[in-house]
């Protein structure tokens, strides 16, 4: 799923995550359905691929989600 063969390039995770990172540098700290809705309105994104691009961008130490909800760049 991260990089797949046979299938576009516009459902990789990381394609999905330069998405969210994109919106998360006009916006530093923004909730997560707020920042949900910002990408829904730039990509047909699914909520299920979002979550799964946010996890990947957790583990990889770009983004960090607070205790209130809220998604900021490391």
């Amino acid at each position: 799923m991260l990089l797949p063969k046979d299938i576009n390039p516009e459902l990789s995770i990381y394609y999905n995550g330069s998405i969210i990172l994109e919106q998360l540098f006009n916006k530093n700290n923004v909730e997560l359905i707020s920042l949900y809705s910002d990408v829904k309105a730039k990509s047909n994104m699914s909520f299920f691929t979002f979550i799964l691009s946010l996890d990947w961008l957790y583990l990889s130490d770009i983004a960090f989600i607070t205790e209130s909800g809220e998604v900021t760049l490391c």
